[in-house]
């Protein structure tokens, strides 16, 4: 199976083209950036599919993050894979940048919690924590960093995410300390590529993941009245 894997939802764009059948056969590049992605990302992915000698219809999947993350960026890579997906004919998979951060500490070792904390502004982040097994233990959600700290300081977690680093310097100090902390701008590619291959779903078209309840609102005060 052949997945090509886009991540653009948070500091970096990123691509990645796994090739299941061969060993190590993984070709990624990935770019630090906190805007311009909808100009970098296409020409990103014909240099991958160059460097991997493959080409739009020899790919079996599309997989990409969804968010939480950049509106702007992760709109950018979705509609992208919903396009190549269409285009070719090939499943479209959605993926959580909380699930892509999650994955190499579950398969590196799933006694352990792991807790993702992408920053969110204003003192708050997007969390998740995972329990044995990968199996969640606390749900994906907005939350203010003491209530993320209360809900994931037991147990030594590893953390990871773009808050990890925030969340370890306030970590309470009646409790074990963390087992790892990795900052990180982004999830690695090459975990969005290993998750898209064994995804199950592949009906569901990938769509934005919003934790964060909208910062526009209609402005009641300017309207005219109605006659």
């Amino acid at each position: 199976m052949r997945v090509l894997a886009i991540d653009t939802a948070l500091e970096a764009c990123s691509v990645a083209l796994l090739d299941t059948a061969r060993a190590d056969a993984t070709v990624h590049e990935s770019l630090a950036m906190q805007r311009g992605h909808a100009e970098a990302l296409m020409t990103l992915i014909a240099r991958v599919l160059d460097r991997a000698r493959v080409d739009f219809d020899s790919i079996d999947r599309i997989a990409v993050t969804t968010g939480p993350g950049s509106f702007t960026g992760l709109r950018v890579g979705i509609s992208a894979a919903r396009g190549i997906a269409l285009a070719v004919g090939k499943p479209a998979i959605g993926l959580t940048t909380l699930a892509a951060y999650a994955a190499p500490f579950i398969a590196a070792d799933d006694t352990l919690p792991v807790v993702v904390a992408i920053d969110a502004r204003h003192d708050h982040v997007y969390l998740q924590v995972f329990g044995p097994g990968g199996r969640t233990i606390v749900a994906p959600r907005i939350a203010p960093l003491r209530e993320a700290l209360r809900v994931s300081s037991t147990g030594a977690p590893r953390i990871a995410g773009t808050a990890a680093g925030k969340l370890a310097e306030l970590w309470p100090a009646g409790e074990r300390a963390p087992t790892r902390v990795e900052q990180k701008s982004a999830p690695d590619i090459t975990w969005v590529a290993r998750l898209g291959a064994v995804a199950t779903d592949l009906k569901t078209p990938p769509k934005p993941v919003y934790l964060r309840a909208p910062d526009a609102h209609p402005q009641d005060a300017v309207q005219l009245a109605r006659r």
